[in-house]
């Protein structure tokens, strides 16, 4: 068939114009470079496709099937066409975009509203998910982009970084004066006597928080599992305990004094978050788009 694809092109072209020679002014091509290719298509297909007579020709029945269907097909990839050229002048696309519920709420939402503002034709389908999830789903090409925390074992990924993050310890300090009164303590011991509240085991920030806890030998002996970062911040702000939870998403309890930060002898160190994109499938146009304009805005964390 694909050596046929050019012999089907003049076939529709004759049969629409309804002669060899308006054909041929239409395909700019020769009348005897058209009479070739019909006659090539006919011997290839076993058949006659025209009857010729003094005003040009006419389908024959097997010929006007043929044309029946290549009617529909080229029909098809106009229409395709169009709807490239649609998608080019209108930004019309779609993306799938995997991210955590905390960067999801603190570092995309915000961004989202201009961005549909700016490309309202563009459909985005979030999928909230932990990093690791993420990834997998980056892998079996489910999704578009990733917002994730960079990994060290990114595999096959590219990462766009938008910049640093930090994990901090805060509390109130009416939790810290009391924790005081209840037993005097220095700044890493207040994990032994606070009750520490924590992300759950399958986020990446739990596990960065538990190799820090260990490589510096903090004990806790009164933990508890939180499912999201929102949560965290509300029981910490209620004084239900000590919550580890990203600077940049506090910082307004912070200058108002609702948390204070609890200062350690070892500060954590500042992880990166950005956008990851699969090396092996190229960004579709709208996916290009995004992140493009995600660069020039202004306040994402």
């Amino acid at each position: 068939m694909d050596q046929n694809l050019s012999l089907y092109k003049i076939f529709y072209t004759v049969a629409i114009a309804g002669n060899i020679s308006k054909a041929a002014k239409e395909l700019y091509i020769s009348q005897p470079a058209i009479s070739k290719s019909i006659t090539k298509l006919e011997q290839s297909l076993d058949t006659i496709l025209f009857f010729r007579n003094s005003r040009g020709v006419q389908l024959t029945e097997e010929g006007s099937i043929l044309f029946k269907y290549l009617d529909s097909a080229f029909s098809t990839i106009s229409t395709a066409e169009e709807q490239i050229k649609r998608i080019k002048e209108l930004d019309i696309g779609h993306i799938t975009i995997g991210v955590s519920t905390t960067l999801c709420k603190y570092v995309l939402l915000p961004y989202l509203q201009k961005f549909i503002e700016q490309c309202p034709h563009i459909r985005i389908t979030i999928e909230c998910q932990s990093t690791d999830k993420t990834l997998q789903l980056l892998e079996e090409n489910k999704i578009d982009i990733g917002l994730i925390g960079k990994s060290n074992t990114l595999k096959n990924i590219d990462f766009y970084s938008l910049g640093e993050i930090e994990d901090i310890f805060v509390a109130t300090n009416t939790y810290l004066n009391n924790l005081k009164i209840r037993d005097a303590v220095g700044s890493n011991d207040i994990f032994k006597t606070a009750t520490l509240m924590l992300l759950n085991k399958e986020n990446m920030t739990r596990q960065y928080i538990d190799d820090y806890l260990i490589e510096n030998m903090i004990e806790t002996n009164n933990l508890i599992e939180i499912s999201t970062m929102d949560l965290l911040i509300e029981f910490a702000k209620i004084g239900l305990g000590v919550a580890c939870v990203i600077k940049e998403f506090v910082k307004l309890d912070l200058q108002n004094k609702t948390l204070v930060q609890i200062p350690l002898k070892q500060p954590l160190n500042k992880r990166e978050i950005g956008f990851a994109y699969s090396k092996n499938i190229p960004l579709s146009s709208a996916a290009e788009n995004f992140i493009r304009s995600f660069q020039e805005y202004e306040g994402a964390i």
